[in-house]
């Protein structure tokens, strides 16, 4: 028998190639083609292996659950916990799905046979032996996978909800230009109490090295008075920008965020811009976002003049 292990390679990491692509519509993903062409490569080279005895040990369940992982992680990054385990849950699920709909295919399509001691003999002379299925097993697998199912689906509904609250957000100071995606927040508050001025919070990820390294330790840690008191000190080209923001935290007590004082703030929301210049920019030393999906908050009142 001659095997085309070329071809086999090549159809295995189309199918896989498919099942990537499903799961980037189900999840709304952002993705690159190299990527995703390079984690339907490994998912193909693994069937490969079948044809090598030595490397029988890596046909396992613990394997098999490591190269998906390895895949979802090539093809779409990490992205943070949640974000990773539901990319993980989606793969899983359409590929259950696809498995389910190729097998009840065939079985609507198949000829009659004859079923003796558990073996079908097809007219073809195929042999094939029927699966059997624990009634119990059966039902527990269903309810977790219609589970599994409503879970992903429920939580690509809500990201498509926050998705009509998203913005493009592009901050201008002097030549510095930083581009991102703002959340629309209508809860957000902040001003500064002095000058009434609104307050766009920002990651500080997103100012790459303007930002001190000393400094950005200090805010990750909400040591920003000790910034203040280095002020004159330390070198920064804006120093003369700075404010410091009082805010009140999760145990209600009263907390001081350092912002900056751009010369503008345009953001473009549903096709239309709003430009803004009385405005601060509040720097986080966190993430605002669990599957980093934003990294500002934009308070409302940013988008009433267009």
């Amino acid at each position: 028998m001659v095997v085309y292990v070329d071809l086999i390679f090549l159809v295995n990491m189309l199918i896989d190639a498919v099942l990537l692509m499903a799961t980037t519509k189900v999840r709304r993903l952002q993705f690159r083609w190299w990527r995703l062409l390079c984690s339907a490569a490994i998912g193909g080279a693994y069937v490969v292996l079948l044809f090598f005895p030595p490397l029988s040990f890596m046909f396992t369940f613990a394997v098999k659950f490591i190269l998906s992982l390895i895949m979802i992680l090539t093809a779409y990054g990490y992205g943070g916990l949640q974000h990773f385990w539901r990319n993980v849950g989606a793969f899983y699920v359409i590929n259950f799905v696809a498995a389910g709909a190729i097998i009840g295919v065939h079985y609507f399509w198949m000829s009659s046979g004859e079923v003796i001691n558990g073996i079908l003999f097809t007219q073809s002379g195929g042999v094939e032996h029927r699966l059997q299925i624990g009634l119990l097993f059966i039902i527990v697998v269903l309810f977790l996978s219609i589970w599994l199912f409503r879970h992903v689906q429920q939580a690509s509904k809500r990201k498509e909800e926050m998705a009509s609250y998203m913005a493009k957000v592009d901050v201008h100071i002097d030549q510095f230009e930083s581009s991102c995606t703002g959340l629309i927040d209508t809860g957000n508050q902040l001003y500064d109490p002095l000058t009434k001025t609104p307050v766009m919070v920002m990651e500080l990820s997103q100012w790459g090295e303007k930002i001190p390294e000393s400094w950005k330790k200090r805010i990750e840690r909400s040591e920003v008075d000790q910034i203040v008191s280095a002020i004159g000190t330390d070198e920064f080209e804006w120093q003369d920008r700075l404010r410091l923001v009082p805010y009140r935290g999760v145990n209600r007590s009263t907390q001081f965020m350092l912002a900056i004082k751009p010369d503008r703030v345009v953001i473009t929301h549903n096709d239309k811009q709003f430009e803004a210049l009385k405005v601060l920019i509040g720097l986080d030393g966190g993430k605002l976002s669990a599957d980093n999906a934003y990294q500002a908050i934009i308070h409302p009142n940013l988008l009433h003049n267009e």
